[in-house]
Parts: structure tokens; C-alpha cells; sequence
């Protein structure tokens, strides 16, 4: 099975830096800033993914979204077949908390995704205090699961949080896949 993730969130957030880390595709954190453009696509497989009773491998298309509003004619070819959204925010940046509410609103709510097929993540930056608490979030963002992001302190934490997050996006299309398979049998 493919599933395809959306990593989005405001502009210099950290997704990118995310992006590469939880794809293997950089062994370095941090390094100058550069803007997305558009999106990135990168492929990997996840193993050992909890579905259930059993452990799975499937290939996941990770799309890494620019955090720019200039790119918003291009979300809704972004958005089209995702299996899950991530919106990655800094904590630390308090007009973050405001714009992840317009990302709910315009992804999360218009495309009817359930609350399993999202993950909110509080990426705090090198060298930030990643210690000022759980941040105050809108009651509708509230329902989602969180983590805590901070590479060079607790880097495997966010990998088996967001390999954990997967085996549930998993675990829900299989489920569903299989209802609909009864259903042509029924």
C-alpha cells in the first residue's frame, strides 16, 4: 500500500528540515533557510508499521508543501488522493498558532479528513527553549494528536511518534479498503 502524507504548516517552520529527517534524506540538521517552491515529493518506505495485529511496510509519498500563501491555486492539486495531513508549526512564533487555524480550516475541515489521518507537530527550532509547555491551541485544532518536535535533543522520539501516526493512517485504509471489498461481496 502507498500512502501520501502532506507536511504543511506556515513558511519557515522547520517542515522541510522535518521532510528530510523523518525520510532519511539528510544526516545534517539545520543549515541556511531556503523556501519551498511549491512542493517537494519524497519517497520512502516505512517499515514496521503497527496495522492493527500485524506489522507492515508501505511506501510513503511525503509532500512538503511551501508554507506561502502565493502557492494556495496549487493546494487543491496537493491535496487530491492525500491519505493524511501533518501541519508542522513553531511554538515559539506566535502568529503560527493563528495561521495553523487557516490550514485546518482550508485542508483539514474542506477535505473531511477524521482526526486520525492528522498530526499537529510543535517543531521548536535549534537552540529554542522547547520547554515553555504545551501550547494553547483552538479547540478544533485541540483534538488532534500532538508531539513535540526538537530534533537535536529527542530526534528518535519524533520518528517513532510519526512512524506511529502512519500505522494508524495504515491501519484506517486498510480497514476501509476492507469494508469496501464486503461491501462488493455483500
Amino acid at each position: 500500500m502507498k500512502l501520501k502524507i502532506l507536511l504543511i504548516g506556515p513558511s519557515e517552520c522547520g517542515k522541510t528540515a522535518l521532510a528530510n529527517f523523518l525520510s532519511d534524506t539528510t544526516e545534517t540538521i539545520g543549515g541556511d533557510y531556503s523556501p519551498t517552491q511549491g512542493v517537494r515529493i519524497l519517497e520512502f518506505e516505512s517499515q514496521n508499521l503497527s496495522n492493527g495485529n500485524k506489522h507492515s511496510a508501505c511506501e510513503v509519498e511525503l509532500w512538503d508543501c511551501a508554507g506561502d500563501f502565493k502557492f494556495e491555486s496549487c493546494w487543491p492539486a496537493f491535496m487530491k488522493e492525500s491519505n493524511g495531513v501533518v501541519i508542522v508549526f513553531n511554538p515559539d512564533v506566535p502568529s503560527h498558532l493563528k495561521e495553523i487555524e487557516t490550514w485546518h480550516a482550508t485542508i483539514i475541515s474542506s477535505q473531511g479528513l477524521l482526526e486520525t489521518q492528522c498530526l499537529l507537530i510543535a517543531h521548536h527550532k535549534p537552540g529554542s527553549g522547547a520547554d515553555s509547555g504545551p501550547p494553547s491551541l483552538a479547540s478544533k485544532l485541540s483534538k488532534l494528536p500532538l508531539i513535540n518536535s526538537n530534533l537535536e535533543e529527542d530526534p528518535e522520539d519524533v520518528c517513532q511518534e510519526f512512524h506511529k501516526y502512519l500505522g494508524n493512517v495504515l491501519r484506517m485504509l486498510s480497514e476501509s479498503q476492507e469494508r469496501e471489498e464486503m461491501s462488493i461481496i455483500t
